[in-house]
Protein backbone atom coordinates (compact mmCIF):
# COMPACT_ATOMS: atom_id res chain seq x y z
CA UNK A 1 0.00 0.00 0.00
CA UNK A 2 1.32 3.50 -1.26
CA UNK A 3 0.70 6.96 0.16
CA UNK A 4 1.85 8.84 3.01
CA UNK A 5 -0.79 7.88 5.14
CA UNK A 6 0.78 6.48 8.71
CA UNK A 7 -0.84 3.45 9.81
CA UNK A 8 -2.75 4.30 13.61
CA UNK A 9 -0.51 1.97 15.80
CA UNK A 10 2.62 4.47 14.08
CA UNK A 11 0.76 7.94 15.57
CA UNK A 12 -0.19 6.85 18.86
CA UNK A 13 3.43 5.51 19.91
CA UNK A 14 4.13 9.20 19.34
CA UNK A 15 1.89 10.26 22.45
CA UNK A 16 3.96 10.80 25.57
CA UNK A 17 2.07 10.02 28.70
CA UNK A 18 2.61 12.75 31.62
CA UNK A 19 2.48 12.25 34.95
CA UNK A 20 3.45 13.84 38.15
CA UNK A 21 6.78 12.48 40.36
CA UNK A 22 7.37 12.07 43.40
CA UNK A 23 9.20 15.16 43.92
CA UNK A 24 6.59 16.82 42.17
CA UNK A 25 3.70 15.55 44.10
CA UNK A 26 5.86 16.65 47.22
CA UNK A 27 5.82 20.20 45.99
CA UNK A 28 2.23 20.15 46.11
CA UNK A 29 1.31 18.19 49.37
CA UNK A 30 4.09 21.15 51.07
CA UNK A 31 2.16 24.15 49.63
CA UNK A 32 -0.67 23.02 51.04
CA UNK A 33 0.00 21.89 54.31
CA UNK A 34 1.79 25.75 54.23
CA UNK A 35 -1.85 27.13 53.48
CA UNK A 36 -3.50 25.16 55.80
CA UNK A 37 -0.90 26.31 58.20
CA UNK A 38 -1.42 30.13 57.22
CA UNK A 39 -5.00 29.75 57.37
CA UNK A 40 -6.42 27.66 60.02
CA UNK A 41 -5.73 29.91 62.94
CA UNK A 42 -7.40 32.74 61.14
CA UNK A 43 -10.76 30.09 60.36
CA UNK A 44 -10.13 30.19 64.03
CA UNK A 45 -10.42 33.61 64.97
CA UNK A 46 -13.37 33.65 62.44
CA UNK A 47 -15.08 31.64 64.27
CA UNK A 48 -14.53 33.10 67.99
CA UNK A 49 -15.67 36.28 66.58
CA UNK A 50 -18.72 34.67 65.04
CA UNK A 51 -19.63 33.34 68.45
CA UNK A 52 -18.65 36.81 70.17
CA UNK A 53 -21.27 37.99 67.68
CA UNK A 54 -23.44 35.75 68.78
CA UNK A 55 -23.32 36.11 71.98
CA UNK A 56 -23.73 39.80 71.72
CA UNK A 57 -27.13 38.67 69.65
CA UNK A 58 -28.32 36.80 73.12
CA UNK A 59 -27.93 39.97 75.14
CA UNK A 60 -29.76 41.53 72.08
CA UNK A 61 -32.86 39.02 72.88
CA UNK A 62 -32.56 39.42 76.54
CA UNK A 63 -33.03 43.09 76.57
CA UNK A 64 -36.43 42.53 74.51
CA UNK A 65 -37.47 40.12 77.08
CA UNK A 66 -35.94 42.89 79.89
CA UNK A 67 -38.01 45.64 78.21
CA UNK A 68 -41.44 43.44 77.97
CA UNK A 69 -41.37 42.50 81.59
CA UNK A 70 -40.76 46.27 82.20
CA UNK A 71 -44.22 47.04 80.56
CA UNK A 72 -45.63 44.67 82.11
CA UNK A 73 -44.66 45.24 85.93
CA UNK A 74 -45.02 49.50 86.09
CA UNK A 75 -41.34 49.90 84.79
CA UNK A 76 -39.70 47.82 87.94
CA UNK A 77 -36.78 45.50 87.10
CA UNK A 78 -36.80 42.50 88.00
CA UNK A 79 -36.82 41.95 92.04
CA UNK A 80 -36.84 39.11 94.61
CA UNK A 81 -35.69 38.13 98.36
CA UNK A 82 -32.68 36.78 98.20
CA UNK A 83 -32.03 34.16 98.13
CA UNK A 84 -34.33 32.22 96.03
CA UNK A 85 -34.76 28.59 96.36
CA UNK A 86 -33.16 26.30 95.74
CA UNK A 87 -30.69 28.63 97.33
CA UNK A 88 -30.10 30.95 93.89
CA UNK A 89 -29.07 34.46 94.35
CA UNK A 90 -31.39 36.81 91.68
CA UNK A 91 -28.14 38.74 90.53
CA UNK A 92 -27.00 34.74 89.47
CA UNK A 93 -28.07 33.37 85.78
CA UNK A 94 -29.83 30.59 87.53
CA UNK A 95 -31.84 33.08 89.64
CA UNK A 96 -33.28 35.84 87.24
CA UNK A 97 -33.59 33.66 84.28
CA UNK A 98 -37.60 32.77 85.43
CA UNK A 99 -38.44 36.38 85.66
CA UNK A 100 -37.57 36.81 81.63
CA UNK A 101 -38.39 33.24 80.06
CA UNK A 102 -42.11 33.92 79.49
CA UNK A 103 -41.16 36.99 77.44
CA UNK A 104 -38.22 35.03 75.40
CA UNK A 105 -40.22 32.46 74.00
CA UNK A 106 -40.92 29.18 75.37
CA UNK A 107 -39.51 27.33 78.73
CA UNK A 108 -35.87 27.90 79.27
CA UNK A 109 -33.94 25.47 81.51
CA UNK A 110 -30.66 23.94 81.57
CA UNK A 111 -31.22 21.31 78.62
CA UNK A 112 -32.94 24.30 76.56
CA UNK A 113 -31.47 27.50 77.29
CA UNK A 114 -32.04 29.50 74.59
CA UNK A 115 -30.09 32.89 74.48
CA UNK A 116 -29.13 32.71 77.98
CA UNK A 117 -26.19 30.55 76.68
CA UNK A 118 -23.15 32.01 75.06
CA UNK A 119 -22.50 29.41 72.63
CA UNK A 120 -18.59 30.42 73.58
CA UNK A 121 -19.19 29.38 77.21
CA UNK A 122 -17.84 26.18 78.15
CA UNK A 123 -18.24 25.89 81.53
CA UNK A 124 -21.61 27.39 82.49
CA UNK A 125 -23.38 23.92 80.98
CA UNK A 126 -21.95 21.62 83.49
CA UNK A 127 -21.51 24.89 86.48
CA UNK A 128 -24.29 26.91 86.05
CA UNK A 129 -27.70 25.23 84.36
CA UNK A 130 -25.94 26.49 81.28
CA UNK A 131 -26.77 30.31 81.89
CA UNK A 132 -23.99 32.14 80.91
CA UNK A 133 -25.50 35.87 82.17
CA UNK A 134 -25.69 37.51 85.38
CA UNK A 135 -28.40 40.49 86.45
CA UNK A 136 -26.67 43.35 88.02
CA UNK A 137 -27.85 43.88 91.62
CA UNK A 138 -27.97 47.31 91.52
CA UNK A 139 -31.44 47.18 89.64
CA UNK A 140 -32.84 45.32 92.77
CA UNK A 141 -31.27 47.47 95.59
CA UNK A 142 -31.49 51.01 96.34
CA UNK A 143 -28.45 53.18 95.80
CA UNK A 144 -27.97 53.33 99.85
CA UNK A 145 -28.40 49.85 99.89
CA UNK A 146 -25.59 49.04 97.29
CA UNK A 147 -22.69 51.14 99.01
CA UNK A 148 -23.45 49.67 102.49
CA UNK A 149 -21.95 46.41 100.89
CA UNK A 150 -18.13 46.54 100.82
CA UNK A 151 -17.25 43.14 99.65
CA UNK A 152 -17.94 39.95 97.55
CA UNK A 153 -18.83 38.03 100.60
CA UNK A 154 -21.77 41.02 101.16
CA UNK A 155 -23.51 39.21 98.03
CA UNK A 156 -23.77 36.28 100.04
CA UNK A 157 -23.40 36.78 103.95
CA UNK A 158 -24.87 40.48 104.13
CA UNK A 159 -27.90 40.92 101.45
CA UNK A 160 -29.80 43.79 102.02
CA UNK A 161 -33.88 43.22 101.54
CA UNK A 162 -34.95 43.78 97.94
CA UNK A 163 -36.45 46.61 96.94
CA UNK A 164 -37.56 47.20 93.41
CA UNK A 165 -35.70 49.91 91.23
CA UNK A 166 -37.78 51.59 88.38
CA UNK A 167 -36.22 52.44 84.66
CA UNK A 168 -36.52 56.08 85.31
CA UNK A 169 -34.01 55.93 88.62
CA UNK A 170 -31.42 54.85 86.02
CA UNK A 171 -29.26 58.24 85.88
CA UNK A 172 -26.61 57.16 83.08
CA UNK A 173 -28.51 54.15 81.13
CA UNK A 174 -25.32 54.25 78.52
CA UNK A 175 -23.18 53.50 81.79
CA UNK A 176 -24.46 51.08 83.77
CA UNK A 177 -24.23 47.55 83.26
CA UNK A 178 -27.83 45.39 83.64
CA UNK A 179 -26.81 42.34 82.21
CA UNK A 180 -23.71 40.56 80.64
CA UNK A 181 -21.21 37.42 80.46
CA UNK A 182 -20.16 36.30 83.70
CA UNK A 183 -16.79 34.78 82.56
CA UNK A 184 -14.46 36.55 80.27
CA UNK A 185 -15.88 33.45 77.22
CA UNK A 186 -13.63 35.25 74.28
CA UNK A 187 -10.56 36.08 75.19
CA UNK A 188 -9.02 33.35 78.08
CA UNK A 189 -8.02 34.34 81.60
CA UNK A 190 -5.11 33.11 84.02
CA UNK A 191 -7.78 33.13 86.44
CA UNK A 192 -11.39 32.83 85.97
CA UNK A 193 -13.44 35.09 88.86
CA UNK A 194 -16.15 36.28 86.79
CA UNK A 195 -16.72 39.98 87.56
CA UNK A 196 -14.49 39.52 90.69
CA UNK A 197 -11.57 39.41 88.06
CA UNK A 198 -9.65 42.68 86.57
CA UNK A 199 -8.55 39.86 83.18
CA UNK A 200 -10.84 39.51 80.43
CA UNK A 201 -13.48 40.54 78.32
CA UNK A 202 -17.13 40.74 78.12
CA UNK A 203 -19.89 40.92 76.44
CA UNK A 204 -22.29 43.47 78.52
CA UNK A 205 -25.64 45.00 78.13
CA UNK A 206 -26.40 48.25 79.60
CA UNK A 207 -29.48 49.97 80.44
CA UNK A 208 -29.89 52.07 77.21
CA UNK A 209 -30.14 48.56 75.33
CA UNK A 210 -26.47 48.69 73.72
CA UNK A 211 -24.51 45.62 74.12
CA UNK A 212 -20.79 46.25 73.99
CA UNK A 213 -17.68 43.99 74.54
CA UNK A 214 -15.60 45.65 77.36
CA UNK A 215 -11.90 45.18 78.98
CA UNK A 216 -12.38 44.19 82.36
CA UNK A 217 -9.98 47.11 82.97
CA UNK A 218 -12.45 49.24 81.29
CA UNK A 219 -14.79 49.28 83.80
CA UNK A 220 -14.41 51.79 86.71
CA UNK A 221 -13.99 50.16 90.14
CA UNK A 222 -16.96 48.98 92.66
CA UNK A 223 -17.24 49.47 95.77
CA UNK A 224 -15.97 46.06 96.29
CA UNK A 225 -12.71 47.49 94.14
CA UNK A 226 -13.44 45.30 91.31
CA UNK A 227 -14.66 45.79 88.06
CA UNK A 228 -18.24 44.07 89.60
CA UNK A 229 -21.89 45.64 88.17
CA UNK A 230 -23.58 44.22 91.06
CA UNK A 231 -21.68 46.90 93.51
CA UNK A 232 -21.54 49.62 91.43
CA UNK A 233 -20.54 52.98 93.26
CA UNK A 234 -24.44 54.61 93.57
CA UNK A 235 -25.60 51.53 92.54
CA UNK A 236 -28.39 52.38 89.73
CA UNK A 237 -27.71 56.01 89.58
CA UNK A 238 -23.89 55.22 89.50
CA UNK A 239 -21.98 54.13 86.20
CA UNK A 240 -19.86 51.20 85.23
CA UNK A 241 -17.63 52.87 82.24
CA UNK A 242 -16.84 56.85 81.58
Amino acid sequence: MTGSHKHPFCAAKSVRLSAFTLVEMLVVIGIIAALLAITLPCLREIQIYARRIKCAHNLNQIDLGIQVYLNCNNDKYPCAQDPLPPGYWLWMGRGWRKFVEPYLGGKIDANNPGVLLCPQDMIAKQKFEATSYSYSMSFYHSPQQINKMSSTADLYSNPQPSIPQKIYCVKRPAGKILIGEWYSNHFDVKEENGWWNWQGCRNFLFADSSVCFINATDIRPANDNLPDGNLTIDGIKGTDRP
